[in-house]
């Protein structure tokens, strides 16, 4: 039994722009591995290997962005620890001068000053925001850790207050000549004292927390990524500051101002140590991170190249194949032109 075939121009140009069509889809496919050298389908190409490259590329983005988190941590503790040497330094050099200014006439008018100067320092080196975070407010970040020491606020208020209620009248007054040392005493040590310890300090100067933000640095490690307003050292230096700003020293007799000046010396000696051990305890931090940064970049490195042996295609034959699917594109092309020009009006 016989059969015949029909060929007509219309099959021809139909198989011709599928076998067009098809290899324009393997074209760009073989375009995008000879260009990335990777899979265009990573999943088909690895079928049950898939889960195995998936598990690779999480644990590299969860290193990424340890790395990347990390670096945030890093400028954080820079700016802090910045600002904890130039406290501790600002301390060092004013004590120099405090003692000096002890026994020496006019010495409250001296030290006045740069007492002044200083306790503005430490509410801006307190004050100083990264990236739109107080660094020095615990975890409550989005508020200003302290409050300024001026008229009408809550810190100036509550001394005015106190030493009124203390010696019955202000520090600007005529009386504040008759203070006797042992009166300043008692008052530096009980109610001036109080105003720097909780809870008075967190009511009328610090809205930071004692506690501070954590990080994950690692896998495995999580630091204390911030130092909070609310040190002692900190506390020692506002209050060492204001007691030689607004205690109306330059009217205190020689005696009962060299209380005042005693009970400074203690108290920034005292800071100056503190600042050190919380620089030390910082400086510590930073080098974990630091740390932990390096060993996170190498382990990056390591799943990556796992990564690109498993997606990897090679890329000569892959330009290949782009070579070829443009030869067999550009033949189909002009045998569909030259099928279009045929018409059986050409042979009647």
């Amino acid at each position: 039994m016989m059969s015949a075939n029909y060929i007509s121009t219309l099959m021809l140009s139909s198989s011709l722009r599928s076998s067009i069509t098809n290899n324009q889809s393997a074209l760009t496919k073989a375009s995008k591995e000879a260009t990335t050298g990777r899979f265009a389908d990573v999943g088909l190409e690895l079928g049950t290997g898939t889960g195995r490259d998936m598990a690779l590329r999480a644990d590299f983005n969860f290193a990424d962005q340890l790395v990347d988190t990390n670096e945030l941590v890093a400028g954080r503790l820079d700016v802090t620890q910045n600002r904890i040497t130039q406290l501790g330094k600002t301390a060092s050099d004013f004590l120099k001068n405090l003692i000096a200014a002890r026994d020496a006439e006019s010495g409250a008018k001296i030290i006045l000053p740069s007492a002044s100067a200083n306790l503005q320092d430490v509410i801006g080196a307190l004050n100083v925001s990264y990236n739109g975070s107080y660094l020095f407010g615990g975890i409550n970040t989005q508020t200003v850790p302290i409050t300024n020491y001026a008229a009408g606020s809550a810190s100036k208020n509550q001394v005015d207050a106190d030493f009124l209620a203390s010696f019955g009248f202000s520090q600007s007054a005529p009386g504040v000549s008759t203070i006797t040392p042992a009166q300043m005493q008692n008052f530096l040590d009980t109610t001036f004292d109080a105003e720097f310890a909780s809870p008075a300090w967190n009511t009328n100067w610090s809205s930071a927390t004692d506690q501070t933000l954590s990080s994950r640095i690692s896998t495995t490690e999580v630091v204390d990524s911030s130092v909070s307003a609310n040190q002692p050292g900190f506390r020692k230096l506002a209050e060492a500051y204001t007691m030689l700003t607004d205690l109306g020293n330059t009217s205190l007799s020689k005696d009962t101002f060299q209380v005042v000046v005693d009970k400074a010396i203690g108290l920034v000696s005292g800071a100056i140590n503190d600042l050190a051990v919380l620089g030390g305890t910082v400086g510590s931090i930073q080098q974990r991170v630091s740390g932990a940064t390096e060993k996170l970049k190498i382990q990056k490195d390591i799943l990556n190249d796992q990564i690109v042996k498993l997606e990897a295609v090679d890329p000569t034959e892959a330009s290949v194949r782009v070579s070829t699917l443009q030869t067999q594109i550009k033949t189909a092309l002009a045998l569909t032109s030259q099928l279009q020009q045929i018409s059986l009006i050409n042979y009647l």
